[in-house]
């Protein structure tokens, strides 16, 4: 993807009171705090198809909603397949992107230009980084090196920690299964934001839940369990008969 005068770079104000990410078409907002806090670390943990993508999408929904500038690193879909997902459940991204209020970026390109050497610390020196209010990366595990030492682990803790500190918050979607396990549970114990997916079959039917692990400073309520699921067009649905 081209920087030259992109409208994603340019110089703003920084959201100082935390993101918002509430929209008027669910309640998930009300039930898990009203805003994501700022210079933090969040965690989004599951195995695959536990719904790590449609749930940071529908975050990532509600922040641009709320004016908040967002940089999402997929590394599981090409950019353009990115924006089809967000569009298929209901979640338009054309204007955000045009408006400079969202870039995408993938290991794979506008279409299928595949970069398996790409590495976290490629990504974190994009010129993207410091212009963004969130920065999304779906998924993390994928990029982060395996069999590290501690004080490997440690440095990586505090880089992500300085960019933090400069005024923005990172969404980590990890898999477990996916990376170093003392890596994460540093990431987790260091973490504003814990949230862990779990799915359970009931009655034939999937059920899926976010585990509100941990949630500092929200603004709101916060549930300690959320029913969800998505429907095609009219996107992230909370199941109120599941929270609890």
């Amino acid at each position: 993807m081209q920087f030259d005068e992109n409208p994603f770079l340019i110089a703003h104000k920084p959201i100082e009171d935390g993101f918002p990410f509430e929209v008027e078409t669910d309640s998930l907002g009300d039930s898990m705090g009203l805003r994501l806090p700022n210079r933090s670390l969040y965690i989004l943990q599951g195995k695959v198809g536990a719904g790590k993508s449609l749930i940071s999408q529908r975050l990532t929904h509600g922040m641009l909603e709320n004016g908040v500038k967002v940089l999402v690193i997929t590394t599981e879909l090409t950019t353009r397949g990115w924006i089809e997902q967000m569009e298929s459940i209901g979640y338009g991204v054309t204007e955000a992107i045009r408006g400079g209020r969202l870039m995408v970026l993938s290991r794979f390109g506008t279409i299928a230009d595949a970069r398996e050497e790409v590495t976290l610390a490629d990504v974190l020196a994009s010129p993207a980084v410091p212009a963004a209010d969130v920065i999304v990366f779906d998924s993390a595990s994928s990029l982060m090196p395996s069999d590290m030492d501690d004080s490997s682990r440690f440095a990586m803790l505090q880089e992500f920690r300085k960019i933090a500190s400069e005024g923005r918050s990172f969404l980590l979607c990890v898999d477990p299964e996916e990376m170093d396990a003392k890596l994460l549970h540093s990431m987790r114990a260091s973490s504003e934001v814990v949230l862990d997916m779990e799915n359970a079959m009931i009655g034939g039917e999937i059920k899926r839940n976010i585990v509100v692990t941990r949630f500092l400073r929200a603004a709101g309520p916060i549930q300690t369990s959320i029913g969800w699921r998505v429907e095609p067009g009219m996107g992230f649905i909370v199941d109120i008969t599941a929270v609890s």
